[in-house]
């Protein structure tokens, strides 16, 4: 039988239970306020923490100008052509490996326009560029000639062919413009963004050249001779054969394919403009066995959509 007493001291333990449980309610509910106001929970935490200012995704658009230096290799520019002359002939080996041209050193400046689209993954933006540049006046031209005696073919008994070989020969190149096709990558530095980049690279060029190449062939050998009843050996060189050849080409629009590489920067401005500099590295494959490597050093202003 529970006494009035017992009932009383139940009532006040009760009271005492749901008042602690309110006050506790209330605790919790400004602990958690005042935990809504850090940033990692607003989730701001990682935007103070984070050094980007600008962000490098999407299409930009630029113009550049640029001062370049280019190496013209004419040293074997008349080999096809010796090689088309002497085909199938003892002197076609030898002669077309002649060096008979320099290497030309020869600068410019140029100016053009470039296109492309980033794609940035948190500190690293990946892109493709497609690139145009025309070049201000990069020509150069060399001419020379050389004679060597050579070897002839095999001759009779006791007697030697040789060949005395003269090739003179000409080249002249005009780069008049390049563009390139190239994929980069770069590191998000906040407002600025190095990056380096390689691809493919198409360039047009007005090319001529010539070659002449003219032989006289010998034959030596040795005669006996009777002379008053004297005998005597008597050495002879005789002309046996004598050719000139000659060949000219002209490509106002030859096209030329290579490779390209290099390394740059960009900063951003006022948001959407962005101002770069770049070393960029261009290495053409032979044409008419001249070879091309050029160094274009710019600076350009774009803008970023």
């Amino acid at each position: 039988m529970i006494t009035s007493e017992s009932s009383s001291s139940m009532e006040r333990s009760m009271r005492r239970l749901l008042l602690a449980v309110a006050m506790l309610g209330t605790v919790s509910a400004a602990h958690a306020a005042d935990l809504s106001d850090l940033p990692i929970l607003r989730g701001s935490f990682s935007d103070g923490l984070s050094k980007t200012s600008h962000n490098w995704d999407g299409f930009y658009v630029g113009g550049q100008f640029g001062f370049a230096t280019t190496d013209v290799d004419f040293s074997h520019a008349p080999k096809t052509m010796t090689d088309f002359m002497l085909r199938n002939s003892i002197l076609q080996a030898p002669v077309g490996g002649w060096s008979l041209l320099p290497s030309n050193h020869v600068q410019s400046t140029g100016f053009g326009a470039y296109v492309g689209r980033n794609w940035q993954l948190y500190d690293a933006v990946f892109g493709l560029e497609a690139n145009y540049s025309y070049m201000n006046n990069l020509a150069t031209s060399a001419s020379d000639s050389m004679t060597r005696i050579l070897d002839g073919e095999a001759a009779p008994a006791g007697h030697t062919y040789t060949y005395v070989t003269s090739l003179g020969g000409g080249a002249a190149l005009k780069l008049k413009d390049y563009a390139t096709f190239r994929g980069r990558v770069g590191w998000d530095g906040g407002d600025f963004m190095p990056y380096a980049f390689a691809g493919f690279a198409i360039g047009r060029a007005e090319v001529s050249r010539f070659a002449t190449v003219s032989w006289q062939k010998y034959d030596d050998f040795d005669e006996v001779v009777v002379n008053g009843g004297v005998t005597t050996t008597v050495h002879r060189h005789l002309p046996a054969g004598t050719d000139t050849l000659s060949k000219t080409e002209l490509r106002t629009n030859s096209f030329m394919y290579g490779w390209t590489a290099g390394i740059g920067i960009e900063y951003a401005i006022c948001n959407n403009i962005l101002l770069r500099g770049e070393w960029e590295h261009v290495g053409f494959w032979d044409v008419k066995d001249i070879t091309v490597g050029l160094n274009n050093f710019r600076v350009g202003v774009g803008y970023q959509f």
